[in-house]
């Protein structure tokens, strides 16, 4: 019976301490992280879009952490920007991080690519803009009309892509997840960016 109970104790600490190492002292250190003072919140449309990137698993194959040079230097190279900083991230519940980079980090794609209009033809399908492109179309964001209504939003396609008849126009969905997509955009100062050592050539 005692050793039982020395059992139970051992592994009740073991928990405590697993615990107190990979919950609560984390969560303490984040929460003195500072924000970046030109960090917004997401508009309402933007965090719906959020939640469209989740539902259809952008987060798959997409990351949003560009890393320090020091250790990869070919994300500062391929244009991704500045390595991401915890603060970064304040607004993100869940955090979307992503751990795959099957299409490019999007840390930044909305200062890469800040054209609606671009971001509408990438989703409708990829291959109007990038020919070899391995990412799935999401024609079900957008509809299929004869005449587009005055506050429809006109997806202009390449004459190969495009319906014999009518127009594409983007759905609220569509709309929303675009908005989300401009919403990337980390160009502004982190203040709590390390200086990270160059990489020798």
């Amino acid at each position: 019976m005692k050793r039982a109970l020395a059992i139970m104790v051992g592994a009740a600490l073991i928990l405590l301490l697993a615990t107190l190492t990979l919950v609560v002292m984390p969560y303490l250190q984040m929460s003195a992280e500072q924000v970046p003072p030109d960090l917004k919140p997401y508009t309402e449309k933007q965090q719906r879009g959020r939640q469209l990137y989740i539902a259809n698993g952008c987060v798959y194959c997409h990351s949003q952490q560009p890393r320090d040079p020091g250790f990869a230097p070919g994300d500062r190279d391929r244009g991704w920007g500045r390595p991401s900083v915890p603060g970064d991230y304040a607004y993100d519940q869940p955090h979307l991080l992503g751990t795959m980079r099957t299409g490019p980090d999007l840390f930044n794609v909305g200062a890469r690519l800040p054209s609606i209009d671009w971001q509408l033809l990438h989703l409708y399908n990829p291959r109007t803009v990038h020919k070899d492109s391995i990412m799935p179309s999401y024609p079900f964001l957008f509809r299929h009309v004869d005449e587009p209504a005055e506050d429809d939003k006109v997806v202009y396609l390449p004459a190969t892509f495009a319906p014999d008849s009518g127009q594409i126009v983007a759905t609220d969905d569509a709309l929303a997840l675009a908005e989300y997509m401009l919403a990337l955009d980390h160009t502004y100062p982190a203040p709590t960016l390390p200086k990270a050592n160059e990489p020798k050539e």
